[in-house]
Formats: structure tokens, C-alpha cells, sequence
């Protein structure tokens, strides 16, 4: 069995914001006389799943069931995410519909394959103990109901992984035997006490650390220390973009470079490296074989516009062309 095929098939519970990402495309091909600013004479429009949806997207592109838990606004966007999920063989089970909340869209406009102005359109509050009681009950039915392997959470800070929420979970995962892998953001950094993966990049250790934190071996190990300290996570992955990831057992830690690409877009990047790392992880690889996976499969995604899942064949051919100059175990 080659590794591929060792992260396929399993149940992964993935918990977090999902959004949609809009894409307006057209030319451009002079100023706008009212104001210094490009037109952009409109082509097409697309509409993509993005945050913990995308999280789901590269579960399913890698040969595992995602079974996806948010919430969406009882409004057009939410019925159209809803839509998209099983057009792209994801089911709509665990998403909840809050009337009044908005679905977070993010609509990217882009002229001559650049992109020229973001929108976003969203409410970031956090859900209300009703709403968090309902999103609950949901959540652990599921984890009644599947065979789930592990769980992610997907944080965008956009309101649905509330401490509540985080701490549930957790704790009911450990009393399952269910592995947990985070992909956290600012506001609830420490809030996930107890879990397997944590898994910050750069920029979010510097924001969180109380002391420097740089791209080098000891300023990261110091930073991992740290981070196990707090949470008593079993596992620290720091993603540092060109430069590769650190990666942390909890025997000392070791950085794993990354390959040259030609970066298009670093969307949705972090979504691939959490969705590759919790599946080896479930899957029982070895630390070598997940950092050179979750390496491989970032570089692809930042290859291509917009927010894309990774694409299985090319990750083989990479994985095959690695391995020859990189034996894994």
C-alpha cells in the first residue's frame, strides 16, 4: 500500500466557519474617468467553497469522507453553500441555518488574472448559547452516529467555535478516542487545551508568543515548548510559508524545507496542511512522511489561483519524484 492510499477512507469531523468564495472575473483594459481605479469589464462569476468547507474539499480530494459541522445564515448565500456542498459529493447534514445570521462571503475581483478588490460580507459574533446548545447537539449526534477518525477544527474566527463549543468537543473526543488536529486563529489561540495537533503558522505563533519568534530552529522549538506548556498538545506544526514547516513530536523538533514554486495565490494553503497532517496523522505516519506531504500539498495549492483543493494525482507524481531523492520510511 503506498502512503496515498494509508490517508484514504477514513471519517473526518471537520468543525469551523465555511464561507463561500466569490470570484468576479473580467478585463481590464483602461481607467475608469471617474476615478483613478481599473475597469474591469465583468466576464463570469463563480462561487467556490472556502474556510472549513475547503478543509472538506481536500478531505474528499484525498479519498476520506468529510463530515462538515457549521453554520450558515438563513439567507440566499447560506441556500447556495448548502447547494454547492453535495455538488461537490459533501453532505449538508451538519450545517446549521441561523436566521439573521449573514453567510460569510468573500468576493474577489479580478482583472487580467489579477486581482483588483476583496468584499467581504459577514457577522462575526459568536453564536449564542441557544444556538450554541443546537450547533452542539448536532455535532455529537454525528460523532454518535460516524466512525469518525479524527477531528478538525477549522478557525477563521468568524463565530462558530465559541470556547463552549471548543471545549465540548474536545473533551468528548478524548472520551471517544478520537485524534483532534486545530488550525487556530487569534482570538480562541489557547482555548483548545488537551488536543494532538496544533497547528499555527508563523505569523499566529508571533501574534500569540509572549517573546520573538523567528524562522530558526531554537526560536521555534522555544515557541513549541511554549505552546505544550499551555495546551499539552501532543503535536506542533508551524507553517513558515517559502521557508517549509517546524514539526514537533515532543522529542525536539525539526524544520522541513520546502520545494521552489511558482506562487500564484497562498489562499487556502493553511486548509490543505491541516486536512494532509490530521489524515497521516490518523492514519499512524510517521512525522518525516507528514511534513513531506503537508509540504508537498501546500506548494501545489499556492500554484493556483484562488482557493483550491489539492489535487491527488499531481500530489502521486510529486510524492514519487520526492521519494526518489527523499527515501520515507
Amino acid at each position: 500500500m503506498d502512503i496515498l492510499q494509508k490517508i484514504e477512507k477514513q471519517e473526518v469531523l471537520i468543525i469551523g466557519d465555511v464561507m463561500l468564495d466569490r470570484y468576479l472575473t473580467g478585463s481590464v483594459s483602461r481607467i475608469s474617468p471617474e476615478a483613478p481605479v481599473p475597469v474591469v469589464l465583468h466576464r463570469e462569476t463563480e462561487d467556490r467553497l472556502g474556510g472549513a468547507a475547503n478543509v472538506a474539499l481536500n478531505v474528499r480530494a484525498l479519498g476520506s469522507v468529510p463530515v462538515l459541522c457549521s453554520v450558515v445564515g438563513g439567507d440566499e448565500d447560506g441556500e447556495l453553500l448548502r447547494q454547492i456542498l453535495p455538488a461537490n459529493d459533501i453532505s449538508a447534514e451538519g450545517i446549521v441555518t441561523i436566521p439573521g445570521r449573514r453567510t460569510t462571503v468573500k468576493t474577489r475581483i479580478l482583472g487580467n488574472n489579477q486581482q483588483m478588490l476583496r468584499i467581504d460580507r459577514e457577522d462575526t459574533h459568536d453564536l449564542t448559547a441557544d444556538e450554541e446548545g443546537f450547533f452542539l447537539q448536532k455535532v455529537l449526534l454525528l460523532l454518535e452516529e460516524r466512525p469518525v477518525r479524527v477531528v478538525i477544527f477549522q478557525d477563521y474566527n468568524k463565530g462558530v467555535l465559541t470556547p463552549g463549543v471548543i471545549r465540548v468537543i474536545i473533551a468528548e473526543s478524548r472520551k471517544r478516542g478520537i485524534l483532534t488536529a486545530v488550525d487556530p486563529k487569534k482570538a480562541n489561540f489557547f482555548a483548545f487545551e488537551g488536543v494532538d495537533l496544533f497547528k499555527p503558522n508563523l505569523k499566529e505563533i508571533r501574534d500569540s508568543a509572549p517573546f520573538a519568534v523567528h524562522p530558526t530552529l531554537e526560536s521555534l522549538q522555544r515557541a513549541s515548548d511554549f505552546l505544550r506548556e499551555r495546551l499539552q498538545n501532543r503535536l506542533t506544526m508551524i507553517t513558515l510559508s517559502e521557508k517549509g514547516l517546524f514539526l514537533d513530536g515532543g522529542t525536539g523538533g525539526r524544520i522541513f524545507p520546502t520545494v521552489p514554486r511558482n506562487v500564484a495565490d497562498v489562499s487556502g494553503a493553511g486548509d490543505t496542511v491541516i486536512s494532509i497532517a490530521a489524515l497521516g496523522m490518523a492514519a499512524g505516519l510517521d512525522l518525516d512522511t507528514i511534513a513531506a506531504l503537508s509540504n508537498l500539498a501546500g506548494g501545489q495549492v499556492c500554484e493556483f489561483p484562488g482557493v483550491v483543493p489539492v489535487r491527488r494525482d499531481i500530489l502521486a507524481a510529486e510524492l514519487k519524484h520526492f521519494q526518489i531523492q527523499n527515501p520515507l520510511p
